[in-house]
């Protein structure tokens, strides 16, 4: 379950947060208790979120960015779904692959998303909005001048902006989502020690693959 508390329909006094309970849920459900949207998807982002009405409508209100965005929705997309996939979120992952198929990708595209480095499947400048994007995600913005290159040749300004947002704004969607275990990403931390058997012996590890 989520690392916050839910905050249950009875408790919501903000009529915003009320408008997405009833637009994604229903009207007589109380998404803290009785979870999954419409999409099909838990939920408990939208009643984790609920417990700072502050940060729930800046929240929301970044989602309004697409209304105006001129970039390729499939260039936007391939960066949204990569940043989930490179900062490790299930989540961010699952929601956008979905999203470039109901957009038209070609499936081989989507496959090839998490090897895109030795794929055919993408152009040079899909290739470059990947390569931009896990610069921005594993180097923290570190960019190289030749990934930088192939998208002033093929984007304006504008457009190479709204990428850069989109994308950073979903690797933060995608960190909160892991640290806060909200939908997909409520799962254990997969790399831990695993228990030896029974009859294991007490040694230096060290000592016994050195051959000393």
């Amino acid at each position: 379950m989520p690392r916050l508390r839910e905050i249950p329909r009875a408790e919501v006094t903000d009529e915003r947060i009320l408008f997405f309970y009833d637009r994604l849920f229903g009207p007589d459900r109380d998404p803290a208790v009785d979870h999954g949207t419409v999409h099909g998807t838990p939920g408990n982002w939208w009643t984790v979120f609920a417990g700072s009405p502050n940060v729930f409508r800046h929240a929301v209100a970044g989602f309004k960015v697409y209304r105006g965005v001129k970039l390729d929705p499939l260039l936007r997309e391939l960066g949204q779904a990569r940043a989930g996939y490179t900062r490790g979120s299930q989540f961010v992952y699952s929601q956008h692959r979905k999203q470039m198929r109901s957009l038209g990708m070609p499936e081989a595209k989507i496959e090839a998303l998490p090897h895109w480095q030795i794929s055919d499947e993408f152009s040079e400048l899909e290739r470059a909005v990947l390569a931009y994007t896990d610069a921005l995600v594993y180097d923290g913005g570190r960019v190289p001048d030749a990934v930088f290159d192939v998208l002033k040749a093929h984007l304006p300004d504008e457009e190479i902006l709204e990428l850069t947002y989109v994308t950073a704004l979903y690797d933060m969607h995608a960190t909160m989502s892991r640290a806060l275990r909200l939908e997909y990403d409520d799962r254990p931390e997969p790399v831990e020690e695993v228990e030896e058997p029974d009859n294991a012996q007490v040694r230096d590890l060290s000592a016994d693959l050195s051959g000393e």
